[in-house]
């Protein structure tokens, strides 16, 4: 293996044969691991993970937002989608919005907030693939919010950019900002609201939270606030199993979640980029990044005007991952000058999500992501729960006759997105980068990285990255040399330059590959996140 890179990478993959879960927080990911080491399986894992995270990460996910999920059942060699976003409440609709005096959808408050889907997809996984009970996988989050934690060093800064957003609403500023303000890396934070929360929904399932006193407690939260949630809206909340979407890219079969996700941003890129011979371009040359910048373009341009929710919008998802549409877009690229394909665009959003990667010894895997959107979501709390509600309806188009309109009862554009990658009908890899609009781009160049230029999940993990912002903005990693974000602005590009360490622009991923000789697990960590991945023996 040639370890020779144009790129700083010190850490090695982590190896084992019994199981490995990786995710953006250690202490969460020891929770997972907990998990298998009890005996249980990647869908336990998932769960005790995720859970931990909504307490170790409180403004990047919780029991206030979203989930999505693949899971792969060996056994059986399914491979199993799950839709776990909410819906707007029913009482909603555009003219309402307009009414309240909005002229696009809002970006944070009540109006914004969706039906929490979450606690719902846990326990769909739970109840159907998995072998130990609620109260036994949210055991290790009811004792980090208990007993409390010490805050790692990238959440701390997130936590101090947006104590302000907490400032506005009393009671996510009490629960919070516990000393009035947020906390400094090594404090210790305990969520007493938080772990009665939990230890409610160990006792009373999903039906305490959907139907029950949590329901309640939301549904107050939301007319205090002049929301619409009602009792209905939290009643009617389901999770969907669905059927994952594909491409074949160079002899690897990638799966993403299908719309309302934008999973589909993934495979139209693939598509495009298959047509050309990346490796003779050279990794991350002028060319090279030009090349997937234009062709992530393009399927971002289909994604806006295609992703919704497909109970409300005819999807023509056979057209487009058609090989013969990719042809078609490739003929739109210029080797040698930028398109404008999105004059405007809400790309440059500031976005936070957690992403986790479990395989068990058994060989069953969960590419599991959960979001409240941005960073502590809409900012409101509900009183006593420890709950902050997500603001994914901020994602809603507010154009009469789009197809993600915002609408009742409907599921907005969803940027989450799990992903995995089998080779030759066998699981090779399970991966993900959370980070709202970058996660397709990273997703993309991750994978290049391990298919085009073979390097180990680490490495690929490790290697510099760009992220279209719109129009023709792009960011870029300051590992990049100088000469080539010159070769790119010649070419047309905005080139914008980031040198900020602790900058959230491009995602944090994790990733699990399958050795295809042994089965050996192996698995790397984002370094621009605080995680790890821990193996078990």
């Amino acid at each position: 293996m040639d370890l020779k890179y144009s790129f700083p990478s010190r850490r090695s993959a982590v190896l084992s044969s019994r199981g490995i879960v990786a995710t953006s927080q250690p202490l969460a990911a020891q929770a997972g691991a907990s998990m298998l080491s009890q005996g249980g399986n990647a869908v336990d894992a998932a769960i005790a993970t995720a859970a931990a995270l909504n307490v170790v990460e409180p403004m990047m996910t919780g029991l206030g937002g979203d989930a999505f999920a693949l899971v792969y059942l060996s056994g059986s060699n399914q491979l199993k989608a799950l839709n776990a976003s909410g819906r707007a409440p029913y009482e909603t609709s555009l003219d309402k919005l307009r009414n309240f005096g909005y002229q696009k959808m809002p970006v944070t408050g009540i109006h914004t907030v969706t039906i929490p889907g979450t606690l719902d997809g846990w326990c769909s996984l739970l109840d159907n693939y998995g072998t130990m009970n609620l109260s036994q996988v949210l055991m290790p989050a009811i004792e980090l919010a208990e007993h409390g934690f010490p805050v790692t060093e990238i959440i701390a800064h997130t936590w101090q950019m947006y104590s302000a957003k907490l400032q506005l609403n009393a009671s996510a500023a009490r629960t919070y900002l516990p000393a009035g303000k947020a906390p400094e890396p090594g404090d210790i934070i305990v969520q007493p609201d938080l772990a009665r929360t939990f230890k409610k929904i160990a006792d009373g399932g999903r039906d305490v939270f959907y139907k029950g006193e949590i329901a309640e407690a939301i549904v107050a939260c939301s007319q205090k606030n002049g929301g619409l949630i009602t009792m209905k809206d939290l009643n009617d909340h389901a999770s969907t199993w669905l059927t994952p979407i594909n491409t074949n890219y160079r002899g690897y079969d990638i799966y993403e979640c299908p719309p309302n996700s934008q999973g589909l941003v993934v495979l139209l890129a693939l598509n495009i980029l298959e047509g050309y011979d990346l490796q003779a371009l050279g990794h991350n040359s002028a060319e090279y990044l030009h090349l997937l910048i234009e062709a992530i373009k393009l399927a971002f341009a289909d994604a806006s005007r295609y992703v919704a929710d497909p109970d409300f919008a005819d999807l023509p998802l056979e057209k487009l991952l058609s090989k013969s549409y990719a042809e078609q877009k490739r003929s739109l690229i210029d080797m040698n000058k930028a398109a404008q394909v999105m004059e405007t665009s809400i790309l440059d959003t500031e976005e936070d999500t957690v992403y986790l990667a479990v395989t068990d010894k058994d060989g069953n895997s969960v590419s599991f992501i959960n979001s409240l959107y941005e960073a502590f979501g809409s900012g409101i709390v509900v009183e006593d729960t420890g709950i902050c509600l997500q603001n994914r309806g901020s994602l809603f188009a507010f154009e009469a006759g789009h197809p993600n309109c915002i609408e009742p009862h409907k599921r907005p554009y969803h940027t989450i997105i799990p992903a995995m990658v089998f080779r030759d009908s066998h699981l090779f890899l399970t991966f993900g980068v959370m980070g709202g609009f970058m996660q397709p781009q990273g997703h993309i160049q991750v994978l290049l990285n391990i298919v085009d230029f073979g390097m180990d999940v680490q490495i690929a993990l490790d290697a510099p990255r760009f992220r279209y912002i719109g129009g023709n903005k792009c960011a870029f990693e300051p590992t990049i040399p100088s000469h080539i974000l010159q070769e790119l602005a010649d070419k047309g590009h905005n080139v914008i330059k980031l040198d900020d360490p602790y900058s959230q622009e491009f995602g944090g991923g994790q990733a699990i590959l399958v050795h295809p000789s042994t089965n050996a697990l192996i698995a790397g960590s984002d370094p621009r996140k605080d995680g790890c991945a821990i193996g078990i023996w």
